[in-house]
């Protein structure tokens, strides 16, 4: 059985279409890219998953419509890291990551457990900010921001990780960390991840499926050179996206 089946997914907002048809499936152990210019949809299948959106179609969670899912049930299986955070209140680092945990509790006055505390704390390793976890969330940089905001889906314990744009914000060295990071999270099993992703070097390396859109339509899906091929993607981006690849990393 997937792990995640999307079924004809379409979104539209008035007369206008979105999103149109879309359809895949995510095994276990997957990295699906999203990829395809701004416009293309990719955030929108987020959406739609999250069940945050109104759609046509169906998404499956093992078997199962996410339509029925409670709004805890759903965070204990698919955790969103969304691509902007906006945020306008003093907690701690460590009171924001121990939100991932608020869908296990019996009740909003439920003590942490050990599980909460271990996994809180895994959380805060993983993404190297257990420096940051006294300061308030209001004094932190971009990058610190997306990292606490990860630490919080990883303390929330998915199965299934949803990234829209994760290194948005990120210097390299952190980049790299988190890619590599969720790399590791993916081998443990039971697991897989959806990426938004607009950088189509980290798409290529990382994925192991990728799903190109455009104008809210599937143009390919699969493994790299069914993706990743000048006859596919030149049409898509509308210019030799090969050639501007090579010419850039030339500079090295």
């Amino acid at each position: 059985m997937s792990m995640l089946e999307v079924q004809n997914v379409s979104v539209r907002y008035g007369s206008y279409t979105v999103l149109d048809g879309v359809s895949f499936t995510l095994e276990e152990g997957d990295w699906l890219m999203l990829i395809g210019p701004n416009g293309a949809g990719k955030s929108t299948i987020v959406k739609a998953i999250a069940q945050s959106v109104d759609y046509t179609g169906r998404t499956i969670y093992k078997g199962r419509d996410l339509r029925e899912f409670k709004p805890t049930e759903l965070a204990r299986n698919i955790g969103i890291l969304a691509q902007n955070h906006s945020v306008g209140y003093s907690f701690t680092v460590e009171e924001v990551v121990r939100l991932g945990r608020y869908s296990y509790a019996p009740t909003i006055f439920s003590k942490h457990t050990d599980a909460d505390e271990e996994s809180v704390e895994r959380a805060l390793e993983l993404t190297g900010i257990k420096p940051l976890m006294k300061k308030s969330v209001l004094t932190l940089s971009g990058g610190e921001l997306q990292r606490t905001f990860l630490a919080q889906l990883l303390a929330q314990n998915p199965s299934i990780l949803i990234l829209d744009e994760p290194t948005n914000h990120l210097d390299l060295v952190y980049q790299k960390q988190i890619f590599a990071l969720i790399s590791e999270w993916l081998k443990e099993g039971g697991r897989a991840v959806i990426s938004v992703v607009h950088d189509l070097s980290l798409a290529r390396k990382f994925g192991t499926k990728n799903l190109l859109l455009k104008d809210g339509k599937e143009v390919a899906y699969g493994v790299d050179d069914k993706v990743f091929s000048p006859e596919v993607l030149n049409p898509v981006y509308s210019m030799d996206v090969a050639d501007w690849m090579h010419t850039m990393l030339s500079q090295w």
